[in-house]
């Protein structure tokens, strides 16, 4: 069950109507980024959550985001504000309001289909959807994705902070980019609690294959490092002379049964290539 507190988690104050910076910051409400994605994410990894710990941060921090939806839903609105009056009553000159409406952005789109309120789409006007979640339901590779989710956020909204000279707007864009990194650290920890978190899952691989570095792209500018050098790690450099990997004869095989096999030879034997000719299409006796 949910409550709403009437109180934004943080003060929003827009010093001045501006529809083009609505439509950038309007990334974080609806984009695959923003705050939307980020509390559907932890919601459905909280139901799933069998550790008790695991599942009350889940909850909270999912709720939180969606106090940060709130928050740059206001923030967008209030940039809005203007060309909302002038949309809905026309005020202007049908030159001057089109001029309005068509400075950048996507700030026509949320003018006229949402009255100046915030869509649920990104910056480019893309509905949001529910492929912007991925989550796996394995705690260790979750928190991993959610880590990385918090630190993508957080850049997204350090650029957002670097297009506007509104000092309100920087502010709150600041506040919620801060708790981005609380968010991640939270992650971090409850990732590093998990005794076996690595590799995730269950089955630990191939031995022989798990601290295997293969040198795939080859010349100028290969490098080394902890990556692919030192304890752990065996490196392969020359590939063609070790292919396959596993000793076998490196071509793809299956068992048929007789029936199968003859109806791929009979196949086979009627789609077969004839290297001497090439009739064009249409230009020769259809076979009976």
């Amino acid at each position: 069950m949910f409550t709403h507190n009437k109180k934004l988690q943080y003060t929003v104050r827009v010093s001045e109507a501006n529809p083009v910076l609505a439509s950038l910051i309007l990334e974080q409400f609806g984009g695959p980024h923003g705050e939307l994605a980020a509390a559907m994410r932890y919601f459905t990894q909280a139901l799933s959550e069998e550790d008790a710990g695991r599942k009350d941060m889940l909850l909270d921090i999912a709720t939180e985001e969606l106090s940060h939806l709130e928050i740059i839903g206001s923030v967008v609105s209030m940039l809005n504000k203007g060309v909302k009056g002038e949309l809905a009553e026309a005020r202007q000159a049908e030159a001057d309001l089109y001029r309005s409406l068509t400075q950048g952005g996507d700030s026509h789109t949320q003018s006229l289909l949402y009255g100046g309120g915030p869509g649920l789409t990104n910056s480019s006007g893309v509905p949001w959807n529910a492929g912007y979640i991925d989550t796996i339901g394995d705690p260790a590779s979750d928190l991993r994705s959610d880590i990385a989710a918090e630190s993508r956020a957080k850049i997204i909204y350090e650029r957002l902070i670097n297009i506007t000279e509104d000092p309100g707007v920087k502010e709150a864009l600041g506040f919620l980019m801060t708790r981005e990194i609380a968010h991640q650290k939270s992650f971090e920890k409850a990732l590093y609690s998990i005794e076996n978190n690595f590799p995730p899952g269950k089955l630990p691989g191939m031995p022989q294959f798990a601290d295997l570095y293969v040198n795939a792209s080859r010349g100028e500018g290969d490098c080394e490092g902890p990556w692919n050098k030192g304890n752990g790690w065996r490196r392969l450099d020359d590939i063609e002379a070790n292919l396959p990997l596993d000793g076998g004869t490196g071509f793809a095989s299956v068992q048929l049964s007789q029936t199968e096999q003859r109806d791929l030879e009979s196949f086979s034997m009627r789609t077969e290539s004839d290297a001497t000719t090439g009739t064009d299409t249409g230009s020769g006796r259809m076979s009976p």
